[in-house]
């Protein structure tokens, strides 16, 4: 098991999005879960963002649509992308990138030499969730305690972790 290298909770309480990559029909749905629940944990785990605002899109692609090298890949590989706010430390991103890839393998039942993962830093004024531009790192509780009443009840009310059985 990797060294645990946090990211300071009070630096990260938005929605971190990653895109799963996969050959069309690899994942079944309960593997789906398992991905989508590991990413959460993992990414809670490092920054205290609760797993039920971290999202999970897996976007199938047919076979012969993906290339490396320009040749049609043709072995059964998952490509995560981690799409997340500026202002971790490289330590933190490694250990986020390592874990990923190790939680991903795990929950696929695939080999890690073939998940890719890679995480792209954004800054918070060119990312939009729940419909308004996200705040620096730190302004969460002011940002959230801004948002009209029934916005704010329904990020409260995002539903409880589902958990892969």
């Amino acid at each position: 098991m990797l060294d645990k290298c946090t990211i300071k909770p009070a630096e990260e309480k938005v929605t971190p999005t990653f895109n799963v990559i996969v050959p069309e029909g690899r994942l079944s749905s309960e593997q789906k879960t398992k991905v989508a629940v590991a990413l959460g944990g993992t990414y809670k785990e490092l920054t205290g963002v609760p797993e039920n605002l971290t999202q999970v899109i897996f976007i199938e692609v047919k076979r012969g649509n993906s290339f490396v090298g320009g040749a049609p890949l043709d072995t059964d590989q998952i490509s995560v992308e981690g799409h997340l706010r500026v202002g971790r430390s490289v330590e933190a991103k490694r250990s986020l990138i390592e874990r990923t890839v190790e939680a991903v393998a795990q929950a696929a039942a695939m080999p890690k030499n073939h998940v890719w993962a890679h995480l792209v830093d954004m800054p918070a004024s060119q990312i939009a969730e729940f419909g308004h531009v996200v705040p620096e790192p730190g302004g969460e509780a002011a940002w959230i305690a801004a948002l009209p009443e029934a916005e704010r009840k329904e990020i409260e009310a995002i539903g409880p972790v589902r958990r892969a059985s």
